[in-house]
């Protein structure tokens, strides 16, 4: 996911130009291909938001006789293969059936990843209340109950609590029935600085000339520097063309970005180059609070560069300066602000049944459904960005599509419900999506060509109204394919249209095939999307990931695909509000 807020907040800026309009929808600019690839190459970001669980619970059985029971909890964290990573514990509350533990728990949320967690509370013997809850030996206490859930679960309900009934399952073991062993309520709540925004409007002055036939054209980017002293970039301006004395658009930083106020930023003046090599005109590094003393200061602060001066470097400062125009604080809405407040995430897919996936009753088809149930590619990306999406969206009930394919006595659909109703797309649940795709191979012929047009229209219409009843939905499209598309410029047309509605589309492209066209179509690849009249797309909706390139990989490919998708959803909901505001 980008993490430049200067994008969210006010739109994109093309080379030498300006940012869009916060009122202004349909004047979305092009976003440059080489600054975009420089900073993928410096560094990359996802969004993460610090989360803190408070934890109490309520009627636990009581374990000791003579008194009440001495609870503490202590939380997991359960990875894929099973194995439990201790997040933290509580205080000890003495003699209660009901404590509200005061000890917060901190964990970092990622939207795309699904966070497992696992509760323990266990009554702690007299004798070891003394020690301290560190070294607490677990296994010499009694446990309780326990519980699990994921952290999506506790983040999407709007009062941010979930109540878990606790169980203990050697005693469920042993006996048919299980007697009640209390509730545990987990409540979840995001940092404050996760809120703060930061808007910062630069300027620099007396820029050295890089370009031969004409002055430098201009852009900056800050870094944030890790415990390592790495810089780690976490945003950019626009470029300004053919300027010694820029003055660029706010942009917006946010604490969970830079780490904290005081935290050193690198802040990097390079002149722009269009074969990605930029020349460096200098850099400072300055933290929030520092940029903020010299704004009410007025003063500037002199670049520097780094020189060789015999094996060593120097650090030779410019007269080229360094102006803050503007520092402000605001506290904006999150994503999960939003969330909390009654909006949903809702999912949507469409598979590709052309032909040139194979016949599905082969073991070589694209399409083949492995008797010892391993997920072929198609099955594995549906199961995977369900997973994570399915806890945003409250009915859990999901329009799935095919397209190129001619189902029974039919012309070739290029978008027709994969439960086979002529009515209605919806299917329940993520395993409602896989047996209508299995039920759809057995009923259709696989044809072409391969046509995202439709599909994305119909997607569309279902998000516009959505808008049009002002629900408070965004909506979340998974087209998977195993080719390249023939109706590019009908895709980009459509894709510009909806650039404008509360949607996203991922593309996960399966197979051998070269995808390099498609991926014109994911803006952090090429240019911003125009359609045929030259109406340029309002902000990038797309991401595009060839299953091959994640395949093999650490990273999976929900976390590839669902990267991007929280800043999207923002940047929709911030210009929304600005339009509404004005």
């Amino acid at each position: 996911m980008g993490n430049c807020c200067s994008d969210v907040a006010g739109g994109r800026a093309a080379v030498g130009g300006t940012a869009a309009s916060h009122h202004d929808p349909a004047s979305g600019t092009a976003a440059n291909d080489a600054v975009d690839l420089f900073l993928k190459y410096r560094g990359y970001n996802g969004l993460f938001t610090q989360i803190e669980l408070s934890l109490s619970a309520s009627n636990l059985r009581d374990m000791d006789v003579l008194s009440k029971s001495d609870p503490i909890a202590v939380v997991y964290t359960k990875g894929k293969d099973g194995k439990l990573e201790e997040l933290g514990r509580t205080e000890v509350v003495l003699n209660s059936l009901n404590p509200a533990w005061i000890t917060k728990l901190s964990i970092t949320y990622h939207f795309e990843v699904v966070q497992n967690l696992v509760f323990y509370v266990y009554d702690v013997d007299t004798q070891f209340q003394s020690i301290p809850v560190k070294t607490l030996k677990l296994e010499e206490q009694q446990l309780i109950g326990e519980a699990s859930c994921t952290l999506s679960e506790i983040v999407t309900k709007p009062t941010h609590s979930l109540t878990l009934s606790l169980m203990n399952r050697k005693e469920s073991s042993k006996s048919n029935r299980s007697s009640h062993l209390g509730d545990l309520t987990i409540h979840a709540e995001e940092c404050i600085g996760s809120k703060i925004l930061t808007e910062v409007i630069l300027r620099c002055s007396d820029l050295e000339y890089k370009d031969l036939f004409s002055r430098s054209d201009p852009f900056l980017v800050i870094s944030k520097i890790v415990e390592s002293g790495n810089p780690i970039p976490v945003c950019k301006t626009e470029v300004k063309k053919n300027d010694l004395n820029p003055k660029w658009n706010s942009i917006f930083l946010s604490i969970q970005q830079v780490g904290s106020k005081d935290n050193p930023l690198l802040i990097e003046c390079f002149n722009f180059n269009s074969n990605g090599r930029h020349d460096l005109l200098g850099k400072v590094q300055k933290s929030l609070a520092e940029l903020e003393k010299l704004q009410y200061n007025k003063q500037g602060e002199c670049l520097f560069l780094p020189t060789v001066v015999g094996n060593n470097y120097q650090n030779k400062v410019l007269k080229s300066q360094l102006f803050v125009e503007k520092f402000s604080e605001s506290i904006h809405r999150t994503f999960l602000d939003y969330i909390a407040g009654g909006c949903e995430l809702n999912f949507m897919v469409a598979i590709d049944f052309t032909a040139s996936n194979g016949n599905p009753r082969l073991p070589d088809s694209l399409h083949y459904i492995d008797p010892s149930g391993r997920p072929n590619a198609y099955q594995r990306a549906i199961l995977e960005v369900g997973e994570v999406l399915q806890f945003y969206d409250s009915d859990k009930k999901f329009p799935a599509w095919g397209f190129g394919a001619r189902p029974i006595d039919g012309p070739v659909s290029h978008c027709f419900n994969l439960n086979g109703s002529n009515y209605q797309p919806e299917v329940e649940g993520i395993q409602g999506i896989m047996m209508a795709y299995t039920s759809a191979l057995y009923n259709v012929s696989l044809a072409g060509p391969t046509l995202f047009g439709p599909v994305i229209n119909n997607a569309a219409v279902i998000a516009s109204q959505a808008v049009a009843t002002s629900q408070q939905k965004y909506f979340v499209l998974l087209i998977i394919t195993d080719g390249v598309i023939t109706d590019l410029q009908e895709t980009k047309d459509a894709l510009v249209k909806a650039s404008d509605l509360p949607l996203s589309i991922l593309i996960v492209g399966v197979g051998g095939a070269d995808f390099k066209e498609m991926e014109v179509l994911d803006a952090d690849k090429g240019d911003r999307l125009e359609n045929y009249a030259g109406r340029v797309a309002t902000r990038d909706i797309v991401q595009f990931v060839p299953f091959r390139d994640v395949q093999s990989g650490e990273i999976s490919i929900v976390q590839s695909l669902l990267a991007e998708l929280p800043t999207q959803f923002l940047t929709y909901m911030w210009t929304r509000e600005a339009h509404l505001d004005s």
